[in-house]
């Protein structure tokens, strides 16, 4: 069995600390990360492909969240909205500026994708363990929660800089996480989507031996349970 470690770029929980709840004002709202992916699906069952528009037909659910012409009433501050400590802890050390994975708009937005990724965990739920969710196993596979832009910061790249789209910029990045240079003379520039993910993968081998980062100071029992955490951030 392949050891792997596998990163999405996504939101695995919702933010919970805060407020002591997901959805503190929905009767059904889920104690932890797994029951929140299995709520998901089940109010999303007839979506298909994974889509998760089901989930905000509540509106108990959607007072949570920013939608298109819609700013759900606990949402929290207009912009930022709810955060969770991962989220505020990666501010303070100035990692990365997450906006709320409760946010469905704009580009810089999480929220769409980590609805899906929930259904998606759901049905891989005993198959892959998932940090921090999850006992890390001896062998095999295991999913963790990643930001590409950490990765490039961790990689040398200026905060809010951190789309490469040259080579010798991925090169460069590279070369921080002892990657040898890739030979693209004849390649066309990569898009940032294709760094993010090079980059990324390439930092995730390194970073992975690091013990701090399998150990958050900031990571409580209750907040590995509820919120998960993203990988990379000490």
């Amino acid at each position: 069995e392949a050891d792997i470690l596998i990163g999405m770029d996504v939101s695995m929980g919702f933010p919970f600390t805060d407020a002591g709840a997901y959805f503190p004002h929905w009767a059904d709202s889920p104690a932890a990360a797994p029951d929140l992916w299995a709520a998901v699906e089940r109010l999303c069952a007839d979506d298909p492909h994974y889509q998760a528009a089901g989930f905000l037909d509540d509106p108990d659910i959607a007072a949570h969240f920013r939608q298109t012409g819609a700013l759900g009433a606990h949402y929290g501050a207009a912009k930022a909205g709810r955060l969770r400590v991962v989220e505020k802890v990666s501010r303070e050390m100035k990692l990365a500026n997450p906006y709320s994975c409760l946010n469905l708009v704009g580009a810089a937005q999480v929220g769409k994708a980590s609805l899906t990724a929930m259904r998606l965990l759901h049905a891989l739920r005993g198959v892959i363990p998932v940090w921090p969710f999850d006992p890390v196993p001896a062998r095999g596979a295991m999913l963790v929660e990643i930001y590409t832009s950490i990765a490039a910061v961790k990689a040398g790249a200026a905060k809010g800089r951190s789309k490469l789209r040259t080579w010798d910029g991925l090169n460069a990045a590279l070369a921080e996480v002892g990657v040898p240079a890739m030979d693209a003379e004849t390649a066309a520039a990569p898009s940032d989507h294709q760094s993010d993910a090079l980059l990324t993968a390439a930092w995730l081998n390194a970073a992975q031996r690091e013990a701090a980062f399998w150990q958050p100071k900031a990571m409580t029992p209750e907040v590995a349970r509820t919120e998960g955490w993203t990988f990379g951030v000490p």
